[in-house]
């Protein structure tokens, strides 16, 4: 994965972009991207949701935490989306994020997903203010997005796994997902002990 930051400079906008291969052709990651905007936003493993709230139009209230500084910071905002020929863009009414796109093309891969987030200009008289709340997670974020699309490009044809995944894993907070990964890994482990007890039982006993 490419990532890349621009540093501010006097009246122009800070931004900030990174850039994941996916399995995905060009038209079904844009289909992806446009199809759900919530799935994308909890996909971020720092955000968690208290509200998402369908408004008028292509508009939503989101209320939540963004955890990825050292001291989380809350959320309030109306996002207005738009959906581009090659993706889509999230413009935020309240913030230090104007707005986040996420921008398609083609790849030897299959697919290339770019995302931008743009931010407005710090006032200088408030700078230390503003940098904690800037969302340090689009590195993290864009990474667990490569993986879910992995995973969605080898299992959506199985409808337990969507089912469990668009209905159950993405309404659960960040924390809850890791205490499910950690209670599945637990598990895998017992049944392993279990299958290994009953081999070395025959063995000893057949």
């Amino acid at each position: 994965m490419d990532e890349a930051f621009t540093k501010p400079k006097d009246g122009v906008d800070n931004n900030a972009w990174a850039a994941i291969n996916t399995p995905l052709l060009e038209d079904e990651l844009i289909a992806f991207c446009q199809a759900d905007v919530e799935r994308l936003l909890r996909i971020n493993p720092y955000l968690e949701f208290h509200k998402w709230i369908p408004q008028k139009g292509d508009k939503y209230l989101f209320v939540g935490r963004n955890f990825s500084q050292e001291e989380p910071f809350d959320l309030e905002t109306s996002i207005l989306v738009e959906e581009l020929a090659n993706g889509l863009r999230l413009r935020y009414s309240n913030g230090l994020k104007k707005d986040t796109e996420f921008l398609v093309e083609s790849s030897p891969y299959g697919s290339k997903l770019t995302v931008h987030e743009h931010y407005h200009p710090l006032a200088e008289n408030n700078r230390e203010e503003g940098l904690k709340q800037v969302d340090r997670s689009l590195t993290t974020w864009a990474g667990d997005i490569q993986k879910y699309l992995v995973m969605w490009n080898r299992w959506r044809w199985f409808a337990p796994w969507r089912w469990y995944m668009c209905g159950v894993w993405q309404r659960m907070k960040p924390s809850g997902r890791r205490i499910a990964y950690m209670f599945w890994w637990i598990t895998l482990i017992e049944i392993a002990l279990i299958i290994l007890g009953a081999g070395i039982y025959w063995a000893e006993y057949s």
